[in-house]
């Protein structure tokens, strides 16, 4: 499907924009299994969006949280989505971020982060993260070029079976 970046629309929305990306962030945990160390792909089929936006609603409670989100004007479909937090300790994430994969590289991504950094900076705050995924580290180069590298990395030993 060849898709042309001016028939994108976007909006952005605080935490009543969750329940909009559900099926989004459902195909993004596929994507996150698929690319996974094998030790890791049965966590994502423990994860569920009910938690997960729970999980973001706390986090921002004392804080702050935008939804953006990317709709193909022609189909009417939701077609990306950016989720942006301030934590109460004042720390910027990019907690999620999908674009469906024939709409990618149609600069949606850009459109997300030129937005959601200004937003973590008009809060003030201390630092900004992302956290990727292990085996999502082709994500790496795109989030460098908004300023974002590599700091550390986090490991993990797997549940006993």
């Amino acid at each position: 499907m060849n898709v042309k970046s001016d028939n994108i629309s976007y909006l952005q929305t605080g935490a009543e924009g969750l329940d909009l990306i559900a099926d989004l962030w459902r195909k993004l945990t596929v994507h996150h299994k698929d690319r996974a160390p094998e030790v890791f792909k049965s966590l994502y089929d423990k994860y569920v969006f009910e938690g997960r936006k729970k999980q973001l609603i706390e986090k921002s409670k004392d804080g702050d949280i935008i939804v953006n989100l990317a709709t193909d004007n022609n189909t009417g479909k939701l077609v990306g989505y950016c989720v942006s937090t301030v934590s109460e300790k004042n720390e910027g994430e990019l907690d999620s971020i999908y674009i469906e994969e024939a709409y990618r590289k149609k600069h949606i991504g850009d459109k997300f982060m030129k937005t959601a950094i200004p937003w973590m900076d008009s809060h003030g705050v201390t630092r900004k993260i992302i956290s990727v995924a292990a085996g999502n580290e082709e994500a790496f180069g795109f989030y460098r070029r908004y300023g974002f590298y590599p700091r550390v990395s986090i490991l993990m030993q797997p549940e006993s079976k």
